[in-house]
């Protein structure tokens, strides 16, 4: 049998996904960490981008977190999000929407505009279409 790791994503209104799986990657701040069973404790925090589940059958799943907080125990790992949504449920018009607002608010200069916040609504919209495409990449 092989070995697995229990896995939680939980977003601040539900759980997206709970159960086994072979491997985890999640993008964490200094870069997309891989995590095996028996992986040692780490707890860091998550940027907007994808968790990828790899099943015990060998079937990647993905899923969109816009930041929170990852912990990894040697059984368990918990992807606790702001926000969470499964790729499939991802609404790709909003998402390249909110990316052209971004870009166009980060290309004012003359503005009265919050550029952290510009940066942080792009990075997250950049995200989720990343997310998108690779669901799409999957299912060919």
């Amino acid at each position: 049998m092989a070995m697995t790791v229990h896995v939680d994503i939980v977003s601040a209104e539900e759980e997206i996904f709970s159960g086994p799986a072979a491997m985890v990657f999640a993008p964490a701040a200094m870069g997309e960490v891989g995590i095996l069973p028996r992986h040692t404790p780490l707890l860091t925090q998550l940027k907007p981008g994808e968790v990828r589940v790899v099943t015990p059958g060998g079937e990647e799943q993905f899923y969109y977190v816009s930041g929170g907080m990852l912990e990894v125990q040697p059984h368990c790992v918990t992807v606790l999000a702001d926000t969470a949504l499964r790729a499939k449920d991802i609404d790709e018009a909003a998402a390249l929407e909110a990316k052209q607002r971004a870009e166009e608010a980060l290309k004012d200069r003359k503005g009265d505009i919050d550029y952290a916040k510009a940066q942080s609504e792009l990075a997250e919209a950049v995200a989720k279409l990343q997310t998108i495409q690779r669901l799409r990449k999957q299912a060919r």
